[in-house]
């Protein structure tokens, strides 16, 4: 289905509207910070926003690796993952401590969906292995007589 997906974006712009977007994310969220820290549920839109931070910092990240190292590099959890996780704590922590705890668990789902997403895109398909061999065949006979 995705066999001849073709991106919308380069990874150069990809970076740019990426880079945008964490700038004018972050300074929403700084600007509308006591809204947000003033009742329990708008603590939890919070961490949301901080996890979709999270997402367009890995975005951001990916793609610059990718301008820099080539069209094959891909993130990995340690540093990528792990330092886009912080900054996305680190965003949400200066609107609430709950906001945090709510990043987390959001930008853990997001992260999943994100694998899930990329797998069908570039994922190599998993061919089927017949678990059926020949020396296994005759061990089976010796074992039932």
């Amino acid at each position: 289905r995705f066999a001849n997906y073709c991106m919308a974006l380069s990874s150069g712009q990809t970076f740019v509207v990426s880079t945008v977007i964490n700038v004018m994310l972050f300074a929403l969220m700084q600007a509308f910070r006591n809204q947000l820290a003033s009742a329990k549920l708008l603590t939890v839109l919070g961490g949301f926003l901080g996890s979709i931070l999270f997402v367009f910092l890995l975005t951001l990240v990916s793609s610059f690796e990718q301008m820099a190292f080539g069209k094959g590099f891909q993130a990995q959890i340690f540093p990528e993952v792990c330092l886009c996780l912080l900054l996305s704590c680190f965003a949400s922590g200066l609107i609430h401590r709950v906001c945090v705890t709510t990043c987390v668990l959001f930008s853990l789902v997001g992260l999943y969906y994100v694998n899930v997403l990329s797998q069908r895109i570039y994922g190599l398909p998993v061919s089927s292995v017949n678990s059926s061999s020949g020396s296994s065949g005759k061990s089976k006979r010796k074992k039932q007589q």
